[in-house]
């Protein structure tokens, strides 16, 4: 053969025996594949200048269209394969057309461009209804559209879900809204009888989940410029601050009520932040690479560096008294809270190994702590922090971990896809979520309630999980 078809873009057309109906093309628009129930036909088509990224039968089989990289599309007979328009004339969309989508009826269809622009169009006359603007921003590229019985919708590079709106082009009904990037972090906040689930991705982004009443799933975001990069660790404080520590070298104070991004509440690190925890009365702690960073009020206020160990997590009590610093040596140091300094006065614990995570829990009575060597370790704070138990069950890394509000469970959850859920007491009784995210390891883990637990996981989702003891 003088031809190699590498890549064929599928689509669904309507069969019929004995009529030719298109297959697929080749990403340049020049070859297309038929059927006749029969055999496979080869037929060249030289309409498009550029790829061709989709095509599309019309619901009743008459007609199929193609879209391409070059902003055109155009219509043809479905039997035959003859051409029979092109929509909108010389071009139908300013920048590559990715996707389109028909009505029901196959008398209309929509089209979404890198023109940030979807466009309905006539299929009669060839020529556009309405054009639905979606924005300015380079993430407002329309990369998908559907037609499903009466909604109109549109996916952008965003990963946004637009519902359209046929009545008020320029602006969307709904927009369902989420992470397109893997998820790193995690925490749940209640607030007005109704709980939030905050997440933070690779990229920056902090999606708000709201539960509860009647807007229950609805997503959402914070307005303003949040962080450029991955957000590594994330907790609520006593004054409804959304505290978040990222790769971007930033620790943020983001109010949850209002919802907008400051830069006044940015506190610049010296170096990259990789883990973050608060206590009341305005407290965090940060930790960073070779560093440990206490703030108070959203101001640096003390900062232990030259350490002769690796720090990679951190916690304060929630009295505010102590903030333990969890090292890659697999020692937990125990620094006092005086003032504004934290005072190193030789006291420590040992995990098993490196330390990935640490938490108090919520009444201060214990100390968790997770470690590369597959075990969680939880200390008695008042007991001088002696070895309440050792918890054993996973069988890769532990990564993450985080406390029921009844202070007797914690869950945990590690590289080999697991969530375990522990009772503190007792080491042997447990509960086991296999496989909670079957792509990739769990990152991160929060508490709606005594028996609703939120996974999330670098496949970009957002897990609940109802318990039962």
């Amino acid at each position: 053969m003088s031809y190699e078809l590498k890549h064929v873009f599928a689509s669904l057309p309507q069969m019929e025996r004995g009529v030719a109906k298109v297959l697929g093309g080749d990403p340049k628009g020049n070859n297309f594949l038929y059927t006749n129930g029969k055999s496979v036909i080869i037929r060249n088509i030289n309409d498009h200048s550029r790829f061709v990224n989709c095509v599309r039968f019309s619901p009743d089989g008459n007609r199929f269209c193609t879209a391409g990289a070059d902003g055109q599309i155009f219509l043809y007979d479905g039997k035959t394969g003859e051409k029979i328009c092109a929509l909108g004339g010389a071009k139908a969309h300013e920048g590559g057309v990715y996707a389109v989508s028909w009505s029901p009826d196959s008398s209309q269809l929509i089209s979404a461009s890198g023109d940030k622009t979807v466009k309905l169009w006539d299929v009669g006359t060839s020529t556009a209804l309405t054009t639905f603007n979606m924005g300015a921003d380079v993430m407002d590229q329309q990369l998908g559209c559907l037609w499903q019985k009466d909604h109109l919708l549109s996916v952008s590079l965003s990963g946004y879900i637009n519902y359209l709106d046929k009545s008020n082009p320029d602006r969307p009904l709904r927009t369902i809204k989420g992470h397109s990037k893997s998820i790193q972090s995690l925490t749940v906040h209640k607030n007005g009888g109704r709980s939030y689930i905050y997440s933070g991705s690779h990229d920056g982004h902090i999606n708000i989940l709201s539960l509860g009443g009647g807007h229950t799933g609805e997503n959402n975001d914070f307005s303003g410029k949040g962080h450029s990069n991955l957000v590594t660790k994330m907790a609520v404080d006593d004054a409804d601050q959304l505290v978040t520590c990222s790769m971007d070298d930033t620790v943020r104070f983001t109010s949850v009520t209002k919802k907008e991004y400051s830069a006044s509440n940015l506190v610049k690190m010296d170096v990259q932040p990789k883990h973050v925890s608060v206590a009341a009365g305005g407290l965090a702690l940060a930790v960073c690479i070779g560093q440990v960073v206490f703030l108070k009020d959203k101001k640096k206020v003390f900062t232990l560096d030259s350490l002769d160990y690796e720090p990679e997590a951190g916690a304060i009590h929630p009295g505010g008294s102590t903030a333990a610093v969890g090292g890659a040596d697999g020692k937990v140091r125990l620094y006092s809270v005086q003032g504004n300094t934290l005072k190193d006065e030789g006291k420590s614990v040992e995990a098993k190994g490196p330390v990935t995570d640490m938490a108090y829990s919520k009444d201060g009575a214990y100390l968790a702590v997770t470690d590369e060597k597959k075990v969680v370790t939880v200390f008695t704070v008042a007991d001088n922090y002696s070895v309440k138990n050792d918890f054993y069950g996973h069988h890769a890394k532990v990564v993450t971990l985080a406390w029921s509000p009844d202070n007797e469970h914690f869950a945990s959850g590690g590289m080999d896809m697991m969530v375990y859920v522990w009772t503190v007491n007792d080491a042997d009784k447990r509960l086991k979520i296999p496989d909670a995210h079957r792509l990739h390891h769990v990152s991160g883990l929060a508490w709606i309630d005594e028996h609703t637990l939120v996974t999330t996981s670098h496949d970009a989702s957002v897990k609940q999980w109802t318990l039962k003891f």
